[in-house]
């Protein structure tokens, strides 16, 4: 068993964190240990947990319960209804988790769902989610945001705009540094000497010579061809509906999408269960399932804990 801990933080109290870190708890008890970062009383029933006051006891306190790094968040959890008082206490909870990566104390850091608007509403939160939050506690500027299954690596270079938004939003100096925050991420974190980026064109048929569109020939090759000067293992822009089948997955470690639906719909296909969010460019690893709150189904025992394990897993076993 892993010796230093993953920390996860406990994101939304009503949502499906608590029951998810339960039985991510009962699946990985034997071989990783991690500790949970929020309020034991949030969780659910009779619950087995163990409340530590040190990360460093959480291996040991793995055989028993689920480890908890217990903080007060104030009152009782209502499974689905999101409360303005605890909102507070998920953001100091994704800080102290930082905290704690940086200082040595844990392996990584997995982040559970949050809600935004609640935090929003409840502490003013001002970040457009996880992601960012995790980018200013850092000091980083530009992160790059990966989502990882056992089938399929894939990166959308652009993320949560409108279709109509994505040309503009699309420049060489975007593309540039998502490839080199992507190359570097996973060089250091997956250990892979020489990754092999698979860039996909931004129209149908990546363009077809200018026929449906001009911006694989005057924006994505020349950043591809400079890149490839520097030593970079790079193909493309390539049609993005021939990147995803099976003998084109073998020929490359990560796929670079141009918009959002190009990168989830693949990898949501492949292996909608165990996909993993992973934010590439901070100074530490940050993992997290890639799902949401699912208030509808919250303290009902129907939660999938399927990608909140994988998300653990990857924090454990990946370097650096």
């Amino acid at each position: 068993m892993t010796a230093l801990p993953v920390a996860l933080s406990c994101g939304e109290p009503a949502g499906v964190g608590p029951e998810l870190a339960l039985k991510a708890w009962a699946a990985l008890r034997d071989r990783l240990p991690f500790f949970l970062i929020g309020d034991a009383g949030h969780l659910p029933g009779d619950a087995p947990h163990v409340r530590i006051t040190d990360p460093a006891d959480a291996a040991s306190a793995m055989a028993r319960g689920l480890p908890v790094l217990h903080r007060d968040f104030g009152p009782p959890v209502t499974p689905g209804v999101a409360q303005a008082a605890h909102a507070q206490g998920v953001i100091d909870a994704i800080a102290e988790g930082v905290a704690l990566v940086q200082s040595g104390q844990a392996r990584a850091l997995c982040t559970a769902p949050i809600h935004k608007q609640a935090l929003a509403e409840g502490a003013g939160f001002a970040y457009p989610g996880h992601t960012e939050y995790l980018a200013a506690l850092a000091g980083v500027e530009r992160v790059v945001m990966m989502l990882a299954s056992p089938a399929l690596r894939v990166v959308p270079v652009t993320i949560h705009l409108s279709l109509a938004e994505v040309p503009a939003a699309l420049t060489p100096e975007l593309l540039e540094q998502t490839l080199r925050i992507t190359r570097a991420g996973l060089i250091q974190r997956f250990s892979l000497s020489s990754p092999r980026l698979a860039v996909a064109g931004l129209n149908p048929h990546a363009g077809e010579g200018g026929r449906m569109g001009r911006e694989e020939i005057t924006l994505i090759a020349p950043v591809l061809d400079r890149l490839r000067g520097e030593g970079f293992d790079i193909t493309g822009p390539l049609s993005a509906d021939t990147m995803f089948h099976p003998a084109a997955r073998a020929r490359y470690d990560v796929a670079i999408a141009m918009y959002h639906d190009q990168a989830l719909i693949p990898i949501k296909t492949l292996d909608f269960d165990r996909g993993v969010n992973v934010t590439l460019g901070l100074p530490f690893l940050r993992t997290s399932p890639d799902h949401g709150t699912a208030f509808d189904i919250a303290g009902k025992g129907l939660a999938n804990p399927a990608s909140l394990i994988a998300a653990l897993e990857m924090a454990g076993e990946a370097t650096g």
